[in-house]
């Protein structure tokens, strides 16, 4: 399995974000810390929000926090969410793609099977287990 880079980034933001759960998150300081632009950043983070994994206050002292405790939040759900919309192959799309082979092709079931195995094994872990090391402020 393959995840975009869309979903990387995410990973690494809620990574972070779960270091210090209490505190919010400006996009300034993860695009910076990231090396991302705010635009592309606010794009995750939306994503993110509308899928119910993070809540956002705008303004002074607002940014992105955590919806619930990184001990409630497994990875399959956060790569549902963030890799919604892209589909492991064509043939998985909404729309079913173009393929020549539809209706004979044996490869398909084969690989729903895989990506189901691949987030049940992700859901065994949670945000938690991930976070990384809280960053000293010394």
């Amino acid at each position: 399995m393959r995840l975009t880079s869309f979903t990387d980034y995410g990973l690494r933001m809620l990574m972070r974000m779960a270091s210090d759960a209490d505190r919010a998150y400006s996009s300034a300081e993860l695009a910076a810390e990231f090396g991302l632009s705010r635009n592309h950043l606010a794009k995750i983070m939306q994503k993110l929000s509308s899928g119910g994994i993070v809540v956002t206050r705008r303004g002074g002292g607002g940014g992105a926090m955590l919806a619930r405790p990184a001990e409630e939040i497994h990875l399959g759900a956060l790569v549902r969410v963030l890799e919604e919309g892209y589909p492991l192959v064509e043939c998985f799309r909404a729309d079913g793609g173009s393929c020549s082979i539809d209706g004979q092709c044996r490869l398909k079931s084969r690989l729903r099977a895989a990506e189901a195995r691949f987030l049940q094994d992700l859901d065994r872990s949670t945000l938690a287990d991930i976070a990384l090391a809280p960053v000293s402020s010394d």
